[in-house]
């Protein structure tokens, strides 16, 4: 009786309310220091930015768009078949569907390279009829001149997506549809903070007076003056 009331003493010691205190406060600083480390590119555009903020990782989040549309798909898209293939296309400004970014290219390159990973046959659009060799260029194969690519689109869904921006914050909207009837078959959004980086991709660069404003890149002396 007396070793079982020790242990059940030592039980109520070890998770009396100072030692979970001093338990929860530890946890505490060690999630700070590891955020610190690290960052954190959820507390962007937030007041805790400057301290704990991070770069977004636009491979994992091209990569998510591709696993939700996937996903969400109704129907389902049909892996592993040549013959039906998934186009995805750039992302483009919502206001301007002609104009498009690095950034809406890097999504359509990443969300491609994720949907093969998936086992889905992809489609290269940008494949022109014929291989271009120059000199001191290289051999290329890839076009965006629309007289130069392949005729033959035929495809299960297009990837589509656009994007709107209101000071740091971009809106993102992702659709798959099939091009047979134009039906939207899946979609989602997402809210995503301009980190430096991505900034820089739309020539745009943070205020310095304020972290949560941008401004157009300041231009060289010589210019403002002629």
């Amino acid at each position: 009786m007396t070793y079982r009331y020790a242990r059940y003493d030592r039980c109520i010691t070890l998770f009396s309310p100072r030692k979970t205190c001093h338990t929860i406060s530890t946890i505490f600083v060690l999630a700070v220091m590891f955020f610190a480390l690290t960052g954190c590119a959820n507390l962007n555009c937030s007041r805790l930015e400057n301290l704990l903020g991070g770069k977004t990782n636009l491979v994992t989040f091209s990569y998510k768009i591709a696993d939700d549309l996937v996903e969400l798909a109704l129907p389902p898209l049909i892996p592993m078949h040549p013959d039906m293939p998934v186009l995805v296309t750039t992302f483009v400004s919502n206001s301007n569907l002609e104009r498009t970014s690095p950034f809406g290219r890097l999504l359509q390159e990443n969300i491609g390279s994720r949907l093969v990973q998936l086992g889905y046959t992809v489609r290269e659009i940008k494949v022109a009829d014929h291989l271009f060799i120059e000199q001191r260029s290289g051999e290329t194969i890839l076009s965006r001149d629309l007289s130069q690519l392949h005729p033959n689109l035929e495809t299960q869904a297009i990837v589509v997506g656009t994007f709107t921006r209101s000071n740091r914050t971009l809106y993102l909207s992702t659709r798959l549809i099939n091009p047979s009837n134009n039906n939207i078959i899946a979609s989602n959004d997402y809210k995503l903070c301009m980190d430096d980086d991505i900034l820089a991709m739309f020539g745009l660069q943070r205020s310095p007076d304020d972290s949560n404003s941008i401004s157009e890149p300041s231009q060289p002396l010589l210019n403002k003056i002629l």
